[in-house]
């Protein structure tokens, strides 16, 4: 797992931010399937006979999902929807709690049956939560671990349950942001002491626990495990020991050596006696903890052993990873068999009876027979080897050709997921973005809609990329990734209000022919039209009025804010979503940010409830759609010089610099210059920086910008109108170019764009 910034967390990020961002993910599909890799499994038994029995999976798409199980088929029953970033691992604890572990540093705790509402989130962590172990048999205890080196374990009911009964505790929220060396402060010193991931404690959000931190690895955590009682802990990672840990205490008792490389998974019997290891060396190693060593090594694999599962027993081991193999090996006469091969990195396993589910960095989730209960029936078809105990011996092996057939050729059953994107390119018209899947599919993405709108099947990704270039030049107002297996959007002020597009270009009807629009104004418009709709139902129609969002004590950070502020004068308050950006309800885009308080989240568009504010959105987030007031932009005007091609005879029209938008068109700057030869208008010679405004009276304006509107006041054109071409650099420039295209395109030089006219004879 490598290090990136994931996508709602500023604290991970590269380069630092002063304003929090806002993104939104994609969804093209139904939202009963994955969109990316499988990282974790977790199977909830019913505890009635005929009762249902569900899958819990967590998914590379940042979501978990549950499965309920039929003999040979599963259904989505719910989605778990919160984490913004990577879903690293998940356990049950007890009879219906499930705890999950993100990319984006945090555990979250849920009710199993629930609709996915996500009822704790757990910052205690500096970096990337790996994986987690609960005890079987204390519904209490949960471990994490993570890239920070950080081991923590938790009391779930006490870090759920609030110490007082503040009116301001936020439920779903635990928030120290300490270090598990701080330990030994009290509760009331828990204020403003931040982590090195700026997550900020408040008394008023936090209960005040703080978990037993087991101090001792250096470097990143990558696997866990307890025994049943949860009175032994072992954690391995990157460096290539097992540690043995009392849970209760978080005091090392033993250091296990033996592996050549990172120790990716781990396994305790229920007494906790015996530990299984899985390793990046390839090797599987069986532990004796009362003698403190290695009793036994198993070369199975080939390649890097991600994940491990035992029988009940603990007599067998089932193992998967990089090599794409299920292997079965019995732990006692070292027989190993091959149960089947995938066609991706196995991640997690987890066994279901006489059945073994399997987790890859593919979207989908397989089962696959494994005689869980009698793994001997397995053996009894033949075909075994007996594994080495040194790595070579298995990587010689199969360099040698004799590589075992697989017992299985098909799993039971599938659970599909849709593949995930995996390529991207966002497009010159900076509205258009064109993406690639694991299916080799290549799809057309309608960003300020959030939908696909040409699905073009498997062809040539490159080559549809030239096929739909544009040369526009419209500036990158938003940055997108896939790291999620789906399109995330990213939003950071002030560029992300750098665009502009005229009204008739959107085919927006009923506005004047220069009236332009702000495509992040009207994105954000887009996205959050399900919750002012929801805001405005609660605040009734006077509140929503005022657009007074902030409560009174946050009145002079709001006077502060908006002295940088400038209000959008084209805006005139104009709340009606326009088609061009009015996202679908049927597959609804997720919105990641975050606020003043609580750390980032992720929602649907669709189930925000109008009761987030300031401390859960950007502010300036809500200045914009509430009180449609815009951050200084800079690079909306271009700068220009209007000279007569040379060796015309055309008359000097202007002196000095002109300035317009820069997506004034080509055609606004012939009408200009036809105006001034025909209406023969004086050339204000004082003028040295002109905006170029002409209609009203003629003279170069210095403050306003219009776009030229050629409507006002302006009499007719006679009959003898000349005909008028603008070049730059020698080309005739179409009429539909913008002022900015032309200088991307065609002037190509960092000094002010030049422009020549000159008068077409005979037409």
């Amino acid at each position: 797992m490598h290090r990136v910034g994931s996508a709602g967390n500023n604290s991970n990020s590269s380069r630092p931010r002063k304003e929090k961002r806002l993104t939104y993910v994609l969804n093209d599909s139904d939202d009963t399937k994955h969109s990316a890799g499988i990282n974790c499994l977790a199977v909830l038994k019913s505890s009635v006979s005929d009762g249902c029995n569900y899958l819990f999976t967590g998914s590379r798409d940042g979501t978990l999902k549950r499965w309920a199980l039929a003999e040979d088929a599963a259904t989505c029953s719910a989605t778990f929807e919160s984490h913004v970033d990577w879903v690293n691992d998940t356990v049950i604890a007890g009879e219906n709690t499930l705890v999950s572990c993100s990319s984006d540093t945090t555990l979250k705790i849920w009710n199993c049956l629930s609709d996915g509402t996500c009822t704790r989130t757990l910052r205690q962590h500096s970096d990337y939560v790996t994986c987690l172990a609960a005890a079987e048999r204390n519904a209490n205890v949960v471990a994490s671990g993570g890239l920070g080196g950080e081991v923590f374990v938790w009391d779930i009911e006490a870090a759920v349950t609030p110490l007082s009964k503040s009116s301001d505790v936020m439920e779903d929220d635990c928030s120290n942001g300490i270090n598990g060396s701080a330990n030994s402060l009290p509760v009331s010193s828990l204020r403003s002491i931040s982590s090195n991931n700026s997550i900020t404690a408040h008394t008023t959000q936090c209960p005040g626990y703080v978990p037993i931190a087991a101090k001792g690895h250096k470097e990143s955590v990558y696997a866990l495990a307890m025994n049943d009682n949860g009175s032994l802990l072992v954690s391995g990672g990157t460096e290539k020991v097992v540690r043995v840990w009392d849970p209760r205490t978080g005091s090392k008792t033993m250091k296990l050596r033996g592996h050549t490389d990172n120790v990716r998974a781990l396994l305790l019997d229920s007494t906790g006696r015996y530990c299984l290891s899985g390793s990046s060396d390839s090797m599987i190693r069986l532990w004796d903890l009362g003698q403190q060593r290695c009793v036994h090594s198993y070369a199975v694999h080939t390649d890097s052993v991600w994940a491990l599962a035992s029988t009940p027993t603990f007599t067998h081991v089932y193992s998967g990873g990089r090599d794409l193999s299920l292997y079965l090996t019995d732990l006692a006469t070292r027989e190993s068999l091959l149960l089947c091969t995938k066609e991706h990195p196995v991640l997690q396993l987890a066994l279901h009876d006489d059945s073994i589910w399997v987790a890859t960095t593919d979207s989908s989730v397989h089962r696959w027979p494994a005689e869980g209960r009698n793994p001997q029936k397995v053996f009894q078809r033949g075909g075994s080897f007996l594994a080495g105990n040194l790595s070579f011996s298995r990587a010689r092996v199969s360099l040698e050709g004799s590589t075992p057939a697989a017992v299985y050729k098909e799993p039971i059953f599938s659970i599909p997921g849709t593949p995930a994107i995996v390529q991207h390119e966002i497009l010159n018209n900076r509205r258009h973005v064109l993406t690639k899947d694991t299916a080799g599919s290549v799809k057309l993405w309608e960003i300020t809609r959030g939908v696909v709108v040409e699905d073009y099947g498997q062809v040539s990704f490159d080559e549809k990329k030239q096929q739909l270039f544009e040369m526009v030049s419209i500036p990158a107002w938003f940055t997108v990734d896939s790291r999620l297996g789906s399109l995330s959007v990213h939003l950071d002020t002030p560029q992300c209000f750098s665009a502009e597009m005229y009204s008739v270009d959107l085919n927006i009807t009923g506005k004047p022919e220069d009236d332009k629009v702000n495509l992040a104004r009207e994105t954000l418009k887009g996205l959050l039209a399900h919750w002012m709709t929801k805001r405005r139902q609660r605040l009734g129609s006077q509140a929503s009025a005022n657009g007074d969002v902030l409560s009174g004590k946050d009145n002079t950070a709001r006077s502060l804010a908006h002295s940088r502020i400038e209000v959008d004068g084209n805006a005139e308050n104009d709340s009606m979503v326009h088609p061009p950006f009015e996202f679908s309800t049927v597959s609804p885009p997720s919105i990641i940010s975050e606020g003043s308080q609580g750390g980032p989240w992720r929602k649907k568009i669709t189930e925000l409830d109008g009761t987030e504010d300031e401390k859960d959105f950007p502010w300036w987030v809500l200045d914009c759609v509430l009180n449609n007031r815009l951050p200084p932009r800079e690079n909306t005007k271009c700068s220009f010089y209007l000279h007569p091609c040379e060796g015309t005879a055309v008359q000097i029209l202007t002196q000095g610099k002109l300035s317009a938008p820069r997506i004034l068109r080509i055609n606004k700057v012939v009408n200009y210059v036809v105006e001034k030869m025909v209406l023969d208008k004086p050339i204000d010679t004082g003028s040295t920086d002109g905006s170029l405004a002409p209609g009203h009276g003629g003279q170069l304006q210095h403050s306003a910008v219009a776009d030229g509107s050629f409507k006002s006041g302006l009499k007719p054109w006679p009959k003898s109108r000349p005909s008028v071409e603008i070049l730059c650099n020698n080309q005739v420039l179409s009429t539909d170019m913008s002022l900015a295209t032309v200088r991307a395109y065609i002037w190509k030089k960092p000094e002010d764009l030049v422009l020549n006219y000159r008068v077409v004879q005979g037409r």
